[in-house]
């Protein structure tokens, strides 16, 4: 799978431990049964250690799956019996579903708690680094997000990964958001169907929309995601307030990030925003929090305000300084390639505007 190796890192590396988060249904476990059968198909000896489900169950999530390779289930949660068992086995792949699941007897605490889920991680580094065992963890989440358990999980592990985005549509996004072994930020996006997750090659291609005239308030930024270049559709609606105080929503950005570019909207470029409700959103679920953003936010909310439709082949990025001006970012080259690459022809950058009233003019002319 040559996007999520290059989400790795480049590879998995033998006596590595990748901890994989997210919501349920995200699928967390299709895609780790994937990887088992490609590298049992590679000639790996991977064992997969249920604690959710059954044996049966997995063997028909691996028929769905169109999967045939003879793959090692240990249906067992008692992870001392199952380490044991795995002394003489010496697989090279392991793979724990889930670490809120297994226990160790010598623990006196239950399965899922603080204490079982730290205990049970370090029994696991200890017989991943003296093995050269990759091993692979899945993990719960909790209501606000985030992983399960103590937060020292995510310090012992190698990699941690997390599925992000709408969980109930076709498409899922996986982000590295620790990595010893490769970059952070770096993404893996993929299709989900009844034959299980498919890669994505391009996705600059997925998260732009596919009408051929773009109306106000949308703007493509060309931003970038770990170390490759992707190009994202960032929304935006303007409209006089109902209330009293108007209403500042972000969806997949960062609502700090928005106040600031409104303010320097208000104040450097004549937008009178106080009495009108801006709505903010990145298109295809994936979220956005480089700076580099700003100047493709700010040419949305004032397509949206003066209602005037960006170029269809334009594209923006750049910083906003709170005087105004446009401020230089890391890998303009790339990004500009990228969108070249996309169709792209009208550039808006801090190379081809100095302030964002200039930027405004020229993409509202």
């Amino acid at each position: 799978m040559r996007e999520f190796d290059g989400v790795l890192g480049g590879g998995i590396v033998p006596g590595s431990l990748t901890l994989i988060g997210g919501p349920p249904g995200a699928g967390k476990s299709t895609l780790l049964l994937q990887i088992a059968a490609n590298l049992v198909r590679n000639g790996t000896t991977v064992v997969y250690l249920c604690g959710e489900e059954s044996a049966a169950q997995i063997k028909l999530r691996a028929l769905r799956l169109r999967s045939d390779e003879s793959l090692l289930v240990f249906p067992e949660t008692n992870l001392r019996a199952v380490l044991d068992n795995l002394e003489a086995l010496r697989p090279q792949a392991l793979i724990v579903d889930s670490i809120q699941t297994v226990w160790l007897p010598e623990s006196e605490s239950y399965a899922g708690s603080v204490t079982q889920v730290r205990d049970c991680a370090q029994a696991l580094i200890e017989f991943a680094k003296r093995t050269d065992c990759a091993t692979f963890i899945v993990g719960h989440v909790t209501k606000d997000g985030s992983i399960a358990g103590p937060r020292l999980l995510e310090h012992l592990v190698d990699t941690v990964l997390y599925f992000e985005g709408e969980t109930s549509g076709e498409f899922r996004i996986v982000r590295a958001y620790k990595n010893r072994f490769g970059g952070v930020d770096e993404i893996c996006v993929f299709s989900m169907d009844g034959d299980g997750l498919h890669e994505i090659a391009n996705p600059s291609e997925l998260f732009l929309s596919q009408r051929k005239q773009r109306p106000s308030g949308s703007c493509v930024v060309a931003g970038i995601l770990g170390s490759r270049p992707v190009l994202i559709e960032v929304q935006a609606l303007v409209g006089e307030t109902a209330y009293g105080t108007p209403r500042r929503l972000a969806a997949n950005l960062d609502p700090a990030r928005l106040a600031m570019v409104l303010a320097i909207l208000e104040r450097r470029a004549g937008l009178h925003l106080g009495q009108h409700d801006v709505y903010a959103s990145v298109a295809g679920g994936l979220r956005m929090s480089e700076p580099a953003a700003d100047l493709g936010i700010a040419l949305a909310i004032a397509s949206a305000f003066r209602n005037r439709s960006l170029p269809n082949d334009a594209v923006a990025f750049g910083e906003l300084g709170l005087s105004g001006e446009i401020r230089a970012v890391q890998a303009a080259a790339r990004r500009q390639s990228e969108a070249q690459r996309l169709g792209f022809r009208t550039i808006y950058s801090p190379q081809s505007h100095a302030d964002i009233t200039q930027a405004i003019q020229a993409a509202l002319a």
